[in-house]
């Protein structure tokens, strides 16, 4: 990996620069008026050489210096100022951006092909790095965040109705900050700090959503389904336990299990209970 790391440039005051210039051409008139051509040349050539210097920067940008193939340094002040002369010097830009990845079909944990994208928020930090370390460091950050989204899409399922499991519809804060992490590692090394990552579209491939879709309506029953045996096995338990407590009626071992039944039956059910009644005895 490459050890450039961003540090200060030689930079003065751009204003004082151009009054230092804007001297230098009196003096080279004057001289040139005098008939002192050699002096005049000479100060015509400082103009030139302090001329090539000079440089403008917008807020949230810094200019990184080369000299002769040679990283000379990174100028972040805002404004007008005066560098090292003749140097080629790129603009980078500091400010918040966005990128929106592309829709991408990747595979999830369980093999089903699903559809995701995601937004990135991000700003460069190291200048040199962006510049040096990396090749266009843009089509770098779009290239590897496609990389991170897959990477962490196919860590989870799509969904599932299990309580202790993470999955991509469900735990979008969670998904969100593995992702954010994932891609930080990636672009830590073009200089770029992510502040966000989160994603903007999750749905199944359009080949599998109906087919999906019924397994989901199936799972949720199921689900629900089971909760409300295991509720309903909990209350017929305190029912008859509070019943042999309090000493209501004395149920021996056929008795409980027509209670547990008729209970479980009333409780269960999807429609009403129609009630029996038994006007002679369990045994009759």
């Amino acid at each position: 990996m490459s050890g450039y790391k961003e540090k200060n440039a030689w930079a003065m005051n751009g204003y004082l620069g151009i009054l230092v210039i804007a001297l230098l051409i009196a003096g080279a008139a004057f001289s040139m008026m005098e008939d002192q051509f050699i002096l005049g040349g000479m100060l015509i050539v400082l103009v030139i050489v302090l001329g090539s210097g000079i440089t403008l920067i917008q807020p949230n940008q810094s200019v990184v210096v080369i000299f002769l193939g040679r990283y000379m340094g990174t100028i972040r002040r805002e404004g007008i100022v005066l560098t090292i002369p003749f140097t080629v010097r790129k603009t980078i830009s500091l400010r918040v951006r966005n990128f929106n990845s592309n829709r991408l079909k990747v595979n999830d944990v369980n093999g089903n092909p699903i559809e995701i994208a995601a937004v990135i928020v991000f700003r460069v930090i190291d200048a040199a790095k962006a510049v040096f370390d990396v090749d266009r460091y843009e089509q770098f950050v779009e290239i590897q965040s496609e990389t991170a989204i897959r990477a962490v899409a196919t860590k989870y399922p799509y969904d599932n109705f299990e309580e202790d499991e993470l999955t991509l519809r469900g735990n979008a804060e969670e998904v969100s900050a593995e992702l954010t992490t994932e891609l930080q590692d990636r672009l830590r090394v073009a200089g770029v700090e992510v502040i966000e990552a989160r994603l903007t579209h999750l749905a199944y491939s359009t080949e599998i959503a109906q087919a999906m879709l019924q397994r989901q309506q199936a799972s949720a029953i199921i689900s629900a389904r089971k909760q409300i045996v295991d509720g309903a096995v909990g209350m017929v338990q305190d029912a008859i336990e509070r019943i042999e407590k309090e000493g209501i009626v004395d149920l021996d071992d056929e008795r409980k299990v027509a209670m547990i039944n008729n209970l479980l039956v009333s409780i269960v059910s999807d429609h009403g209970a129609q009630p029996v009644v038994n006007t002679g005895s369990l045994y009759q």
